[in-house]
């Protein structure tokens, strides 16, 4: 949080202005950088309206914690008020969500949405807005987890009438989100005292709040171990089921002898890591284990939230990313699994990171030390940024520097590519990832692997395949630079251009434009078809035919593959990446790419001669077939 004092503390402070100073210094050495003129200016025209409030109440020793960070979450709440309940005398928290809006409208189809004049996208209604922030932290402060009555949401809109906001009202359901106006001041006056005692101080339960344990409450894993395990319907077979066991097992070991154990499961795509991920973590949930998901992608935790949590909303909310850790006690939680782990970055810093958290500390260490037993899913062909710092050799050192047991697990059966190891093995060989050279495709009756001579070739037999029912994208190397997005109703602008075909990219956004989808949903809405998809949108996912377009950063000269990375557009290689690094990512990008088709791939590469090697090949293939 930025600040905490008693109400009548922050009532005196705003006044003399000083609140506001040390907000914004306390902002900045948090943060990095300034907050907003708008920010600033809703701190000073909401919060002393708040603690007006409180004190006209007879509340002002209740304890105000503002700017209220919710755990293992970059979300704050305007405001958490702590004290005692007047009838039970247990501790007592109203978290407050402060708008300025004098008007307000639902949306048309749904009412947890709503239009304001200021914004031209529709935003979360306030109401819903501190009800998930409730609920949430209920999720995920062991000081409420089994005392959910302890807490209470109101959204308090100082400026608006009732009549300009009525409709917002539809959604009020329970305590967790009640709406209040300037009109109706008088009403969350006395609402406030029916959650807060006049009598007494809030400082020992606002102390109790920020010492809860943050992990997820035994009420959602509960809910969790239904959901996630319903919606896994996977058989582990073999290896998957050894890899499954030894986590268990490992969790079980730590438990008893209080001992961490690290556990790294290996395997290339389509070995089912991410299936083995979800039915540990459905299984955990239900032995009581607290455990969280995480990953680096935001495509991917979004989908995997959408999968397992479709039916409960809460339980999305344990689906994490790699750098949600930083502030995390250590061995808080009984398991962490580390999907799509070869995404691990070197640090957990950003710009929006707070001053006394630039450590410098390894991602790798946070994850290992907020576990008992830090499970990582990895494939080392998949690094495909600078900086990714997930392979066994990372891992394993990291276990070791703290003479820790570190135990590998390999996934050699797959279920991607048709379940092809044979087109897995020419993919690599391919690319130069394994010794030996590229060789000669043979087709196996599993995988279909075809070479189209132009874009318009590839996407025509794609085209095709999708009136048959098949599900199909088109994905690229990172080649061609990247516009703005356009504004809504406005075109997507071509930004892949091959002589006079064009199409764009996927969108980078939350939300969709023109009819695409947004960034998270590329591989898996059928409206992705018409962008072609990078590696980062492309990566963990899988789809029916995969058509893969090799840019002018990947060419076949003589007898051997050569890089040139001034052919990359992708702004993650700056001049300081060595040439090595660059060359390795750039391979491991062609093998992501290569290797997300369930049925078939084709491929085509803008250079003529690396076209022709391609070709060579992949012999077998009539050109006919590509046409068809």
């Amino acid at each position: 949080m930025l600040f905490r004092a008693s109400a009548k503390t922050v009532a005196v402070m705003a006044l003399d202005g000083s609140l506001f100073l040390h907000l914004t210094d306390q902002f900045v050495h948090q943060h990095g950088y300034r907050p907003s003129a708008s920010e600033a200016r809703s701190w000073e025209r909401s919060i002393p309206v708040l603690v007006a409030a409180l004190n006209e109440a007879g509340l002002g020793d209740v304890e105000v914690m503002l700017e209220y960070a919710l755990p293992l979450n970059s979300k704050r709440a305007d405001a958490v008020l702590a004290g005692v309940h007047p009838v039970t005398g247990e501790p007592s928290y109203v978290v407050v969500e402060l708008k300025q809006w004098s008007q307000a409208t639902p949306h048309e189809e749904d009412p947890t949405l709503c239009h304001v004049d200021a914004y031209a996208h529709p935003v979360l209604n306030p109401v819903e807005q501190v009800r998930r922030y409730c609920e949430y932290l209920v999720n995920f402060n062991g000081a409420v987890a089994e005392h959910g009555h302890r807490v209470a949401g109101v959204a308090f809109l100082h400026n608006a009438t009732e009549f300009g906001v009525t409709g917002l009202r539809e959604i009020e359901r329970d305590g967790y989100g009640l709406l209040f106006t300037a009109e109706g001041r008088g009403g969350l006056i006395d609402h406030l005292r029916t959650r807060l005692s006049v009598d007494h101080p809030g400082s020992p339960a606002a102390d109790e709040l920020s010492s809860g344990a943050k992990v997820p409450s035994r009420q959602l894993m509960s809910v969790a171990a239904e959901e996630v395990r319903e919606r896994t319907q996977f058989v582990l077979l073999d290896e998957q089921q050894v890899a499954y066991r030894m986590v268990l097992n490992a969790v079980q070991r730590a438990k008893h002898a209080d001992r961490k154990e690290v556990v790294i499961v290996t395997g290339g795509p389509g070995t089912g890591k991410s299936v083995i991920a979800l039915q540990l973590l459905g299984e955990l949930y239900r032995r009581g284990v607290p455990a969280l998901h995480a990953t680096g992608s935001q495509s991917f935790t979004k989908t995997m939230r959408k999968v397992a949590g479709a039916r409960k909303r809460e339980v999305q909310d344990l689906f994490k990313y790699f750098n949600s850790f930083m502030t995390a006690e250590k061995n808080s939680l009984g398991a962490l699994i580390c999907d799509e782990a070869h995404r691990i970055r070197e640090t957990s810093v950003n710009r929006y990171t707070r001053a006394e958290h630039r450590t410098g500390r390894a991602q790798i260490d946070e994850l290992i030390d907020v576990a008992y037993v830090p499970v990582f899913f990895l494939d080392e062909h998949q690094v495909v940024r600078p900086g990714e710092m997930g392979t066994v050799a990372d891992i394993k050192a990291a276990a070791a520097g703290r003479g820790l047991p570190c135990h590998v697990v390999p996934l050699d059966s797959q279920f991607r590519c048709g379940g092809s190891d044979a087109y897995l093995r020419w993919v690599v060989r391919l690319l130069g990832l394994e010794e030996g050279g590229p060789v000669t495709w043979e087709p196996d009756g599993r995988m279909q692997l075809l070479v189209a001579d132009s874009p318009q070739e590839m996407e025509a037999f794609l085209e095709a395949r999708r009136t048959e029912g098949y599900g199909a994208r088109m994905s690229a190397g990172y080649c061609w630079r990247w516009s703005p997005e356009p504004r809504p109703g406005e075109p997507l602008p071509p930004d892949v251009t091959i002589g006079d075909w064009a199409r764009p990219w996927n969108l980078r956004g939350d939300r969709s434009v023109s009819g695409a989808p947004p960034a998270a949903l590329w591989a898996t809405d059928p409206a992705g078809f018409g962008q072609v998809g990078c590696v980062y949108t492309a990566q963990g996912f899988e789809y029916d035919w995969s058509g893969v377009i090799i840019g002018p950063d990947l060419l076949w000269r003589g007898d051997r593959w050569i890089t040139d990375r001034t052919a990359s557009k992708d702004p993650v290689f700056t001049k300081s990446t060595p040439d090595t690094d660059v060359d390795r990512l750039i391979r491991n990008t062609y093998k992501v790419l290569l290797t997300r088709g369930m049925v078939g791939t084709i491929v085509y590469s803008t250079d003529l001669e690396t076209r022709e090697k391609l070709r060579e090949l992949v012999s077998g293939v009539a050109k006919e077939t590509v046409s068809a």
